[in-house]
């Protein structure tokens, strides 16, 4: 089984990185990126997506609102479970984890996370979806 993982990040750079690790993976595939959270629910919208790597602080939908419309959308959910999302940010995640929660976040890392526990994550998130 492939894992479909879709990257959302409003930085370029952060994204390309997490896709290198990820494509790496013969098990993982990107299917796709977005700068933001509007595009990502357009997206996961029209595609089954296993995993969303999703970024905190983005411009025009943030990522904590993102992950609940994805979540909780009925368009997402008519192409099966909702993905599970992971979010990915560079702030102190204790003040993060009660709103994380309460949007249905899968887990939370940092940025600078290593490479083999992000995998690692993304297995676990793909699994339990």
């Amino acid at each position: 089984m492939t894992i479909g993982v879709l990257i959302v990040d409003d930085q370029p750079l952060q994204r390309a990185g997490f896709r290198m690790v990820l494509d790496s993976q013969p098990d993982i595939e990107v299917l796709g990126e977005a700068g933001d959270g509007a595009q990502a629910l357009a997206q996961v919208r029209r595609t089954v997506t296993d995993v969303v790597l999703m970024d905190v602080r983005m411009p025009r939908v943030n990522g904590l609102v993102a992950s609940e419309r994805i979540t909780t959308d009925a368009r997402v959910r008519a192409l099966g479970p909702a993905p599970r999302i992971v979010l990915v940010t560079a702030l102190e995640l204790e003040d993060q984890v009660p709103p994380a929660a309460d949007a249905g976040v899968y887990a939370m890392v940092y940025k600078d996370v290593e490479p083999e526990v992000l995998l690692s994550i993304v297995r676990a998130a793909a699994a339990n979806r």
